[in-house]
């Protein structure tokens, strides 16, 4: 009898994980972007550009299930959402976890003359050791953004989030996901109205898929 060898079987794959996106999306202009440090000071309102730029955010999340929206309470973040609320048909949910920097006495300050400081060269070369005057170190702020991003991705398994928020934020949340020291995540830029994007799969480090963003549509994130 002729035998034949048994063809052995594939091992099988593990069930494929989808992970959960966090979109972190920073406001757009406002008259004073680029002049001033306007911190946490309220008060300031989106100008026409940051409004389109704001526009233009909800437009390239068309095609993209979102499952959740989340915003700084300061006007400027709030104003970039509501397009996107608009759009989704979901509410924008306020979260003092993704505010801006307290800046403390800096607040409101113009940055020409912030520059001129001694201390600014801790601010761009080793922000892990700076505090603001009656302000947040930076590494209050990483860490606050890093758990405010923690409990948003935990409460969306599997989902899309965005997250409106600021630079530095943003800057810090970036650097942490990609592994990089505090004082190297002034080297990251993040535009206003501008989206990056990290994915979180369980057991897993997180993935930067997308940073400082401004033009590409989003629905390529996740498969239909």
């Amino acid at each position: 009898m002729l035998m034949t060898a048994a063809t052995p079987s594939a091992p099988s794959m593990p069930p494929r994980t989808e992970g959960t996106l966090l979109l972190l999306v920073r406001h757009g202009e406002t008259p004073t972007t680029g002049l001033v440090l306007p911190g946490r000071a309220p008060g300031l309102h989106l100008s026409d550009r940051g409004r389109e730029q704001a526009e233009r955010v909800s437009e390239r999340l068309a095609g993209l299930r979102v499952d959740g929206l989340y915003s700084s309470p300061l006007e400027r973040t709030c104003e970039t959402a509501e397009p996107a609320a608009a759009r989704t048909g979901l509410e924008v949910n306020e979260d003092a976890g993704l505010i801006e920097c307290d800046f403390g006495e800096w607040t409101g300050a113009a940055l020409p003359d912030l520059a001129a400081l001694p201390q600014w060269q801790s601010v761009q070369h080793t922000p892990s050791t700076f505090r603001f005057p009656n302000g947040e170190s930076f590494t209050q702020m990483q860490a606050r953004m890093v758990r405010t991003l923690e409990v948003l991705r935990t409460a969306h398994p599997g989902g899309v989030v965005v997250c409106f928020s600021h630079a530095d934020p943003i800057k810090a949340a970036v650097a942490h996901a990609l592994g990089t020291h505090l004082d190297l995540f002034q080297r990251i830029v993040i535009s206003p109205g501008s989206v990056s994007v990290v994915s979180y799969v369980e057991g897993q480090a997180p993935a930067v898929l997308m940073v400082n963003s401004t033009l590409e549509p989003l629905n390529g994130l996740r498969a239909s």
